[in-house]
């Protein structure tokens, strides 16, 4: 995930009263003091040069105390306030998504961790509409995901996102080949962009890597074409300072020109006995942030 806290301009130190504070030069012995001209009235006495040098000093000392504290002021009111408040200084947004804070669901009592040391086939033994990423901020629900009352998609319904002439025969490998439950979830978010975020649990993660529904051979029911994005082979997350691209991640894209005015994104995440099938669809063109920050964030949930 910006502080907004601007501080006002430091106080100026008064400089000190110059009338009557500064005490005349004491006369030395035996010197002749200073005679004022007849010419002169008696309540305007000549200024001695030395007494005129302070004066001088104190106002020059004043005068860079001012500007000190004023520049003081306005040096920490820039570095605090938000950067695109700040003409010239503005910083937009990198288009990533704001959402909820992520948190993994409880597990049964002597489960072990996905990624335990104790867990070497990867096994998920929490809920499975616990590990789902939600919805960022802001987003609307999309219809195009039916799940009932408990998240659980039919085979059916996740199978519509494939070109019809592809649908047999993954349901019959999902039916026959250790597909334990489907849950899933859409939303559509401001600027068009319509997100279907799966999870399959197989009985194991043999299964999971036989899987034929990721990959170049493959149709979307909106994405006749899809390539491998070979990009994400280089990744390092912007998103999350430090951290490695995600392992067991594969992403494609519909290339552009995209097939009539939208653009499809497909993200595969195996977990262990569990696969992330994630697909973004968006008028033009799908933005890459946003793709790429909800699949980490998804593999982050299965890790």
């Amino acid at each position: 995930m910006t502080e907004q806290n601007t501080a006002g301009t430091a106080p100026v130190a008064e400089p000190a009263a110059v009338a009557g504070t500064v005490p005349a030069p004491e006369t030395a012995p035996g010197a002749v003091p200073e005679t004022v001209d007849a010419g002169t009235p008696a309540s305007a006495p000549a200024v001695p040069s030395d007494r005129r040098k302070l004066f001088a000093a104190l106002r020059w000392t004043a005068a860079v105390l001012v500007f000190a504290a004023v520049g003081t002021g306005v040096t920490y009111g820039i570095s605090r306030v938000e950067r695109t408040r700040v003409p010239g200084l503005s910083t937009l947004g990198d288009g990533r998504w704001t959402y909820p804070t992520l948190s993994k669901p409880a597990l049964p009592a002597g489960a072990p961790l996905a990624k335990g040391p104790d867990n070497r086939p990867g096994t998920h033994y929490a809920p499975l509409t616990g590990l789902l990423l939600p919805a960022p901020e802001g987003a609307g629900p999309d219809d195009a995901v039916k799940p009932d009352k408990d998240g659980t998609v039919s085979v059916d319904a996740f199978l519509a996102e494939y070109a019809p002439d592809r649908r047999a025969k993954l349901k019959e490998y999902l039916e026959y080949e250790g597909l334990r439950q489907v849950t899933g979830r859409g939303w559509t978010t401001a600027d068009g962009t319509r997100t279907h975020a799966y999870l399959l649990r197989f009985h194991s993660e043999g299964f999971v890597d036989a899987f034929a529904g990721c990959s170049t051979n493959m149709q979307l029911a909106g994405a006749p074409v899809l390539e491998m994005e070979l990009s994400w082979r280089d990744v390092v997350s912007k998103q999350e300072q430090g951290a490695k691209r995600p392992e067991g991640v594969s992403l494609f894209k519909e290339p552009e020109p995209a097939n009539g005015d939208e653009q499809t994104r497909l993200g595969c995440i195996e977990a262990g006995d569990v696969l992330s099938v994630i697909i973004q669809t968006r008028k033009g063109a799908v933005a890459t942030v946003p793709f790429h920050q909800t699949v980490i964030l998804q593999s982050q949930l299965l890790g």
